[in-house]
């Protein structure tokens, strides 16, 4: 049976900017890629597109297996020096592992523009900026999120649905009756055979 009343149409939740650019990013980087190699098979041939790609694909394991062993040694030589009682030391560049790998991974993805990325990205006081800028954005986006608490998030999750509307209720506490020292009663009368 029907009120007459017109129930309003739900809310749908914002999609973040984020998921809706990133997929159309990444088939613009796509497109980009392939119609560069088209350009450059094009304009020689493609044994010299072959090349390159297995060219970037050979370079780019080979700065991977070298920041990996390099990750490693610093991992065993902190280790052992930690064991012995000595305080680590930080070593020189020895954050631009991770990013020497990255560089190393977009090397072994086939295409010119990753190639240039990843070339982009070996590059010492490219690494340093590329460091520099993260570590602020992930300090800003660390101090966005300890401005609000972690108590508010849970409130404001448990109060309101997903579409956006408030769910009435109460809550109920089962307290003990009587004296502090009394054992809780069962409400459910006993068992008789």
């Amino acid at each position: 049976m029907t009120t007459g009343a017109q129930t309003p149409h739900p809310v749908r939740p914002r999609r973040s900017r984020l998921r809706t650019v990133l997929p159309l990013g990444f088939a613009a980087w796509l497109v980009l890629e392939i119609w560069l190699l088209t350009l450059v098979a094009g304009a020689s041939n493609g044994l010299v597109v072959f090349l390159v790609l297995v060219g970037g694909l050979v370079l780019g394991s080979l700065v991977v297996k070298r920041a990996g062993r390099r990750a490693f040694g610093n991992l065993a030589e902190t280790l052992q020096q930690q064991q012995g009682g000595v305080t680590a030391a930080a070593r020189p560049n020895s954050e631009g592992n991770g990013l020497t790998m990255l560089g190393g991974l977009l090397l072994i993805i086939p295409g010119l523009v990753s190639d240039a990325l990843g070339l982009l990205l070996l590059v010492p006081p490219v690494q340093k900026a590329v460091s520099r800028y993260a570590e602020r954005t992930f300090e800003r986006k660390l101090r966005e999120a300890a401005q609000g608490s972690l108590g508010d998030a849970f409130q404001q999750a448990r109060i309101r649905r997903p579409d956006g509307k408030v769910v009435q209720g109460e809550v109920v506490r089962d307290e003990p009756s009587g004296a502090p020292g009394d054992a809780p009663q069962d409400p459910r009368p006993p068992l008789t055979r």
